[in-house]
């Protein structure tokens, strides 16, 4: 006897690399950025529906690596991702990932995808989203120090949701400033490189740093942080990582996906438990205040949360229909008779 054919449940689609890519610019990526940036949004302004824990990670001397999951009580979505910053010396990626979409009704995928570069789609996503609430009204110049995959996705975010037209640029490896300069010409960015960060920050008014070394540094230093900027700080976050030195943190506003998750990861892990942070969501439903005056110093410390990639799935979920970008794979064993699973592995003989 044939075996039986997949069911419709059975075969998920399948979003690879290639047509992510081809999504992407059937889309238009600044337009994919504005869209992921409002559904994003929504998702935050539903905060509380959310089951939220800290990402669960595997950590190593060489790099972490986590599961991401959340679900809103009708859809569940988990996130495969790793953080390895020696990769690069090894011409592999710094982080890559994969995800999944289901139905929380029967458990049954619906979506799965790469996640490489939607995560670098919806991290630049995010930082627009918290950037068009906190950052000064006008901004026009945005700093960018560390120059590496993720800087072009932020730069374009940034223009495409908060009017960002000039970017200043700094990476210790000049090589990877003039990759992004190239990236980003014809884009409408007037893009400078600079050969400091102190050089890079000079009249910016949002500050991202984005540097991906597993250890304690000082990318930017009390010194060099003027009143009135907004800081994005997006970098490699886990245990034992930051960027800012503590007394930025002193002077700061600072604005936080997931406290328990940013206690652990983000810049804030340097401050006494009692630092005062405020969850960005609150400011959204207006339950509490982001920027409330010129001179006031905001941070978001995003550490990235599933949430944001929950809405990411879903958003992609929604984009896919109609294009064919994608393909169906049996992944899942769905037999006519759901207690003979054995019976269906017989028929394949």
């Amino acid at each position: 006897m044939p075996s039986p054919l997949p069911s419709e449940k059975a075969l998920v689609p399948f979003v690879s690399v290639e047509n992510m890519m081809h999504l992407v610019h059937r889309i238009g990526i600044e337009t994919m950025l504005t869209e992921l940036t409002d559904v994003i949004e929504a998702d935050f302004r539903r905060w509380e529906r959310f089951d939220k824990t800290p990402r669960v990670a595997s950590h190593s001397r060489e790099g972490v690596i986590e599961l991401m999951p959340t679900s809103d009580g009708e859809i569940y979505s988990f996130k495969y991702v790793n953080g390895h910053p020696k990769n690069m010396a090894q011409g592999l990626q710094t982080v890559t990932a994969f995800g999944l979409l289901a139905e929380v009704s029967t458990g049954y995928p619906v979506l799965l995808t790469e996640m490489t570069l939607l995560t670098a789609l919806r991290t630049a996503a995010t930082s627009a989203m918290a950037a068009r609430h906190l950052a000064p009204k006008g901004a026009r110049t945005m700093a960018m120090i560390g120059n590496g995959a993720q800087a072009e996705f932020q730069a374009l975010a940034m223009k495409a949701v908060c009017g960002i037209d000039h970017l200043r640029l700094y990476d210790i490896d000049p090589l990877a400033t003039a990759k992004t300069a190239r990236n980003l010409s014809g884009t409408g960015l007037t893009v400078t490189a600079c050969t400091s960060s102190q050089s890079a920050i000079e009249g910016a008014e949002i500050i991202t740093t984005c540097t991906a070394d597993k250890q304690y540094a000082t990318i930017l230093s009390d010194n060099m942080v003027g009143a009135g900027v907004h800081i994005n700080a997006i970098g490699g976050d886990c245990p034992g990582k930051t960027e800012l030195h503590r007394d930025i943190l002193l002077r700061a506003d600072t604005f936080v996906e997931y406290p328990p998750q940013t206690r652990i990861e983000g810049e804030i892990q340097q401050m006494d438990p009692d630092y005062p942070v405020t969850e960005f969501w609150r400011v959204l439903t207006g339950q509490a205040t982001g920027r409330r005056e010129a001179r006031q110093i905001t941070l978001f410390d995003s550490v990235g949360f599933a949430i944001e990639d929950f809405s990411a799935l879903r958003y992609v979920r929604d984009k896919l229909e109609g294009t064919g970008l994608y393909q169906e794979l049996d992944i899942i064993a769905d037999p006519d008779d759901p207690r003979d699973l054995f019976g269906m592995l017989q028929r394949a003989k």
